[in-house]
Order: C-alpha cells, then structure tokens, then sequence
C-alpha cells in the first residue's frame, strides 16, 4: 500500500504544482509604484529613424549587430552562435526592425541639454561613422566602433564596444563640452518591443504542460534582485523605481536584453506602453551630469543581447543571472545546473551529464529509501495488534490514539518515515524542472539515436512511453497492490496520465525520469532482498 500511496500522492503534487504555476503567473504581486513622473525620453518615432539615418553593420565572433546612425540604436542583433531552428544555418534573431515587429535597444542622452531630449524642439542626434562595417578581426580581443555627432560646440563620441566571446556591450559616451557654457546631461538606455509576436516568429518552450516561458520585462533594484514586470503590468501602470544599483530587462526563454547603467549613481527605472498598448517600452534613466565648459566626461552603460549564460551573465552585473529563471527553488536549482555542466566538462554530452545527475541525486536518496520501506514494512507488520487495538477500544477514539502512539513507541516505529522521502524529493522534483527546461545550454543539443535536441520534445514520442512503461512495472512489481477499487482504477491509468503529461516535455527532463524510474526499480529489488533476508518481506506480502 506504501508504493501506491506515495505514487499518489506524488501524482497530486505534480498536478498541483502546475496549477500553482500556472496561478502564479496571473496572480504575481505588482511591484510598488512611485508617485513621480517618468520624462518623457527619446524620440518614440522609430520608424522615422530608419528613414533618416544609415545602417552600420558590427560583427564580432559571437554577435552581428545592425545600427542605425539616427540616434545610434542596435535595431538588429543577431547571435551567430545560436540558430534560429535546429539546423537552419540561420543566425538567432534577438533583435528587429520590421513593419510589423519591433524589439530594439535605444540608448542616448536626455536631460536639460541632452541631444536626444524631446523637450529641445528637435529630433534625435544624426551620428557620423567612418566605415559602414565593422568586424572584429582574428587576434583581436576588443573591437571600437565611435559614431560622432557635434553641434553648438559640444563633440559626443558614442562607442560600442564589444569583447571576444562576450554579449556584453560596452555603451559609452565621451562627451568634450567646448561651448561657453555648462551643460547638464542624463545618459538613458530602453528596450522597445512589439507586445505580440507576428505568426512568422515562433516561441520557444511553454509547448507543454507546466512549461510557461515568461516574455516580458524584468529589473533588479536595490529593494529586489529580481522582479517579473509583464507586458500586462506595463499596460496597466508604468514603472517608476529609483536605485542606485541593479538593472533592466526583457526576457524570453533561453535569451535575454538587459541595460545595466553605471551601479556608482542614481537611477530611474520606467516603463510604458504605446496609446494603442501595442508596444512596451521599459529603460533607465541616469542622475543628470553637468560638465562644465572646457572640459571633458564620460558616460556608460552595459548592454546585454544574448542566451541567458549564467557565469557571463553573473560577470556582467549583480543578480543577472537571476534571470534564467529557476522559480523559488533557484538555490537548488543553481547549484544542481552547476553540478550538471560540471559532469558535462568530464563526460562531454548533456544527455550522458544527466544520466549522470540521476544516479548521484537518486544515490544520495537511497538511505531514505531503504528508510522509508522498512518503515513501510514495520508498520504492515503491526496491522494486526493495530486492529486489535481498535477492537478493544471501539469508539473511544481518544484512547485508541493514545495506545498506538504508545505501540509506535514500544516498537520503535515513526508512522510519518514513509513521508519523509516525499517532503525531500519533491523540492529535488521541482528544481530540476526548472534546471532542466531553463539552462540554454540544452537547447539544439543532441544526445543519441533520434534525440537531436534535448530542449524540444521527444519527435517520435519514445521517451514518454518509455517513462510511462517504467512507472507501470514500479506500480506492479510493488508488494501491496491496492485494495480500494477506486483507488486500483487510479493506479491503473496513472502510468496512462503521465505519459500524456511528458508527451511535450523537454527529452532531457523525460530521460532524468526514465533514468530516475529504473534506479528505483533497482532500488527496490535491492531493498526487498535485504527485507528477505530479515523475513520482513514475506510477511508484508501476507
């Protein structure tokens, strides 16, 4: 009965926990909402910048970036190391500019004498370039690209400055103020995207049960190291948080864009959405910046356009790694993908890594295991002075509790050891959910046979009837076979439920199970040999 029960009891957990997921995601609490104003930033016209500016292209071994010269935005970013669709030979499309999808990178300076402030009466600084493409070259570990822009005396140099092997982007602005006055600047940073995606431009994950890739925006602030803001929030009320450190964000599976102003000064971090609510805009404002006349500063930022790689992006900014989001078992999470890459660095295929992981996760349980059935055997073996108790003392409930806790007592027997194995594995259960179906690092990676991609679900559906197979034969080769007929048509569909369950799931999270299934159909035989031994095992089949 203890193998039924805890099967159905797992069964309820899993379930639950998806409905909880999936409440989650429509009920998370909104972050507070400061009573002060947004400036307005920037020229929101982007349409009318591809218009008026030229089109510089920047490469690096890992990004290929398209800039427009009005106003210096990334309009277009391609991941060159990453494809569109497993083996498409396409490029991975982060960033665009289409008719009818918009998702860039704008960055410039605002404030009371800023180029790009709206408020100055004029439009969005026009940046001179010396070539047209930019390449980083073989041997070469940094590549500079300056776009020049002068006017009433003032020389701004705005370069892009992109690392080998790096997503992120150093944004920095030399401003030479040569005019007879002071000037106040404040350098600003917003990720713009179309809120829904035109039917050319697939998601990625939420394609089964439980699998909700959040798409939105997100920041980290001195008061929260990492807040979901979704499209809807944004429609709904704009953000307003002021911090000193932290960062900006948009989010999708697998990849990510983030601002990370300078951490040394005040920031504002906004939102907003277009009037129609087609667009949603979220971005950072810097303290303003007087540099007087005569003389010289400088002012930067970081911009994130890349997959979400945990050790880069934890590099380039406190908490953004928080992003590959784990949900609220991230510190097991983590250092579960840890462990995972650690294995992949010795065995070299993920597939093999999580085979691997299975057998460490399920070896360090087994003591609990072999707890849990001979706590299990124990108890069927005090059944039978448990009913004569119960005989004795009929309706006097009180004294009926009172006499088995004290056999539990006498016989040295914990009635909640059957349980203790469940409060432990299902957080493990949720952790690497999450691990499995977040790390990037799994995404168009093969493991064997017919698995090409251990990120997309199993094409030819082996691994889910192989999972649902392997629960099947735990269920039968358990010694105590329902009774309850209800509860013996249960079990009789559930292996039939989870097959269904797994059928879109990720291979890599169907292979952990079917690994994880056959270590405990192992453990079981192993388990009622040393219970045979003892005579225990025959005895809770009478």
């Amino acid at each position: 009965m203890g193998s039924q029960r805890n099967i159905l009891v797992i069964a309820l957990l899993f379930v639950s926990f998806f409905i909880w997921k999936a409440w989650e995601e429509d009920h998370a609490p909104k972050p507070p909402i400061t009573n002060q104003l947004t400036q307005q930033i920037g020229d929101d016209n982007s349409t009318d910048g591809l218009a008026q500016g030229k089109i510089i292209t920047v490469k690096s071994d890992v990004l290929s970036l398209t800039i427009n010269t009005y106003g210096g935005d990334v309009q277009a970013a391609q991941l060159l190391k990453y494809e569109q669709t497993l083996h498409s030979g396409t490029p991975f499309q982060l960033l665009a500019s289409r008719p009818d999808f918009i998702y860039i990178a704008e960055s410039g300076l605002t404030g009371k004498d800023g180029p790009d402030n709206a408020k100055q009466g004029s439009k969005r600084p026009v940046y001179k370039t010396e070539k047209s493409e930019y390449v980083l070259a073989d041997g070469q570990n940094e590549l500079r690209v300056p776009l020049t822009y002068q006017v009433n005396g003032i020389s701004y140099t705005k370069y892009y400055i992109l690392h080998r092997n790096n997503y992120a982007i150093d944004v920095q602005y030399d401003i030479n103020n040569q005019s007879s006055q002071p000037i106040d600047v404040s350098m600003y940073g917003q990720l713009k995207q179309t809120i829904k995606l035109p039917d050319d431009i697939p998601t990625e994950g939420g394609s089964g049960l439980g699998q909700s890739a959040f798409r939105g925006a997100a920041y980290s602030s001195s008061s929260s190291n990492y807040s979901k803001y979704s499209f809807d929030d944004i429609k709904d009320k704009a953000l307003s948080v002021e911090t000193q450190t932290g960062w900006i964000a948009m989010l999708q599976h697998y990849f990510a864009s983030a601002w990370v102003p300078a951490q040394d000064t005040n920031n504002l971090f906004y939102s907003r959405a277009t009037a129609n609510n087609s667009q949603a805009t979220i971005g950072f404002k810097g303290e303003p910046t007087i540099i007087p006349a005569g003389s010289t500063q400088t002012i930067s930022a970081k911009l994130w356009l890349g997959p979400e790689i945990q050790n880069q992006l934890k590099e380039t900014a406190n908490h953004l790694d928080l992003i590959v989001d784990y949900g609220w078992l991230w510190f097991l999470s983590q250092p579960l993908f840890y462990l995972l890459k650690f294995i992949q660095s010795f065995v070299g295929n993920w597939g093999f890594s999580i085979i691997v992981i299975t057998f460490i996760v399920r070896g360090l349980l087994f003591p609990l295991t072999r707890a849990q059935y001979r706590s299990m055997a124990k108890m069927k073996l005090l059944q039978p002075r448990i009913e004569a108790l119960k005989e004795r003392y009929g309706d006097n409930k009180q004294k009926m509790s009172a006499e088995t806790m004290a056999l539990y007592k006498q016989e040295k027997v914990n009635p909640l050891g059957g349980c203790l194995l469940i409060i432990i594995q299902m957080p493990i259960f949720l952790s690497l959910f999450y691990m499995l179906s977040s790390a990037v690092e799994l995404r168009h990676t093969p493991f064997a046979l017919w698995i090409y991609d251990l990120s997309a679900q199993d094409p030819y559906y082996i691994l889910p009837l192989l999972m649902g197979g392997s629960m099947f034969l735990i269920q039968k080769m358990s010694p105590t076979p329902a009774t309850d007929p209800f509860q013996q048509k249960l079990m009789t569909y559930m292996s039939l439920i989870f097959t269904v369950f797994f059928l879109w799931f990720p291979s890599g999270l169907v292979l952990y199970y079917i690994v994880s299934n056959l270590f405990t159909i192992v453990q079981q035989r192993i388990i009622y040999w040393e219970l045979e031994k003892k005579g225990l095992h025959e005895k809770i089949k009478k």
